[in-house]
């Protein structure tokens, strides 16, 4: 049995946080699986974070370069 998303193409998000244009591959790891900081999937209809809002979020959540 062939598994669906195999051959899915990479989808094309909006930033939910700062509307920039980036990419998830659904046939493979995502570029926000070798982050160490983790949201939860949006379940509220928003998309995910880019990966410089991630980590801007992230440093805001563990203090991590706030000011």
């Amino acid at each position: 049995m062939t598994d669906r998303l195999e051959n899915a193409p990479t989808r094309r998000l909006a930033c939910a946080g700062c509307g920039t244009e980036f990419g998830c591959n659904l046939s493979g790891p995502c570029w926000c699986n070798d982050e160490t900081f983790r949201l939860p999937m949006p379940v509220d209809g928003s998309d995910c974070l880019c990966p410089d809002c991630l980590r801007k979020f992230a440093g805001q959540r563990t203090g991590v370069g706030a000011a």
